[in-house]
């Protein structure tokens, strides 16, 4: 049966297939404790629910404009202005079914065959492989928990040439928890001042998962606004990833261009979600600081069992809800049944013998690194690193 060429050109997320082989273990008896989930084990606030079953009373069962109802646009600029201040027109938006199909829209209207794409690692697993998906070169710029996880802007300027047409980077980001500051965004701001041919794509997802205090975007610097695509969303900050809404704030010649592109691909988001998402992002907030809170108590507690495992090298995270250790200490060990080569033998040691769920490093560009989300009670969190410590002890 041959199928399309296409589909050799990008790989399964392993996240993904991570969370498919734990449902496939726990479907067969065994306890597995998933420290690889992307999503907060929170449900959605009460409010926002309510907005949906007003919504489907309200009979909001058609179609709906591609680009999003305009009152949900508003809603967006509204809440850029009251958080970011940053100034956008509900033409600048367009809202889609999910992040993902953000960043999918934004790389197919910028990114032509041969155009490089510069993406820091760590990074998220899809960035690549969209951009290969649309014929771009992917060149990574690596920055190592030596440097907190974030590059410098003399990386950035070294690594353009003449063929970059994108940068793409998140703050906070998934995996490591990195948080650029204001300072460190302007000096990155500054190199591209320098080479106005590059777009910069700046997903802000993890936005209200911040330990840090204030979020800052890279939006904010005038010189270079009309370059930038912000990508957020609701799944992290409201709970809400089922719900599937994200959405781009860009110059609107971009807005324009994705939504010409979701034409083509979905139409428009879900009408339910879209009505619920206005309440989401201008309503009140309490639910997200609550969620915040929980999240900073669990970093403390994660961050101190780490410290009592050997051989993990971990910085904590300043924001999202993971910790990325090196975990290259244990490569070439065995505990007489299994060696330990590499991060992708670890995360299926961990998933065999310990039945925990974790995410290989290679998979987000850090081949020495494992990720760990503790997006999950804090039960389970110290159940899962009690069952690691004692696989990992088994190891020599």
């Amino acid at each position: 049966m041959q199928l399309s060429s296409l589909l050799d050109r990008f790989n399964e997320p392993e996240t993904l297939k991570m969370a498919k082989l734990g449902r496939e273990l726990r479907a067969k008896g065994f306890d597995i404790t998933d420290l690889s989930l992307g999503e907060p084990d929170f449900d959605t606030p009460e409010h926002i629910k309510e907005a949906a079953k007003k919504a489907i009373d309200d009979n909001y069962s058609h179609y709906t404009p591609v680009a999003g109802y305009l009152d949900l646009r508003e809603a967006v600029c509204t809440k850029l202005k009251r958080d970011n201040n940053l100034d956008y027109t509900p033409d600048q938006i367009v809202v889609s079914t999910g992040a993902k199909q953000s960043i999918a829209n934004t790389i197919m209207a910028i990114v032509d065959a041969g155009d490089e794409v510069i993406i820091p690692t760590p990074y998220w697993v899809t960035y690549s492989e969209i951009v290969k998906m649309a014929g771009g070169v992917v060149k990574f710029i690596e920055a190592g928990v030596d440097q907190a996880y974030k590059i410098t802007a003399q990386q950035l300027e070294a690594a353009i040439t003449d063929n970059t047409k994108l940068f793409m980077f998140s703050s906070p980001c998934n995996p490591s928890g990195a948080v650029y500051s204001k300072d460190e965004l302007a000096e990155l701001a500054e190199v591209f001042k320098k080479h106005p041919g590059i777009f910069i794509m700046s997903d802000e997802i993890y936005e209200y998962i911040n330990y840090e205090g204030s979020h800052e975007s890279i939006a904010q610097f005038a010189d270079i606004k009309d370059r930038v695509i912000i990508i957020n969303g609701l799944s992290k900050g409201y709970a809400m990833t089922g719900w599937r809404l994200g959405y781009i704030a860009a110059h609107a010649a971009i807005a324009r261009a994705c939504e010409k592109i979701q034409g083509q691909v979905t139409s428009g988001t879900n009408a339910v979600t879209q009505r619920a998402a206005i309440t989401a992002l201008t309503g009140d907030m309490k639910p997200t600081q609550e969620m915040l809170a929980e999240f900073t108590k669990r970093r403390k507690k994660v961050m101190e069992l780490v410290a009592g495992i050997p051989g993990l090298v971990c910085s904590e995270p300043q924001g999202a809800f993971y910790i990325f250790p090196d975990v290259s200490a244990y490569f070439g060990k065995s505990d007489g049944e299994d060696k330990i080569e590499n991060a992708d033998d670890l995360c299926m040691y961990l998933l065999n013998k310990a039945h925990v769920s974790t995410v290989t490093g290679k998979a987000f560009g850090a081949p020495g690194c494992i990720r760990l989300s503790f997006a999950n009670s804090m039960e389970n969190i110290e159940k899962g690193f009690a069952k690691i410590k004692t696989a990992l002890a088994a190891l020599n």
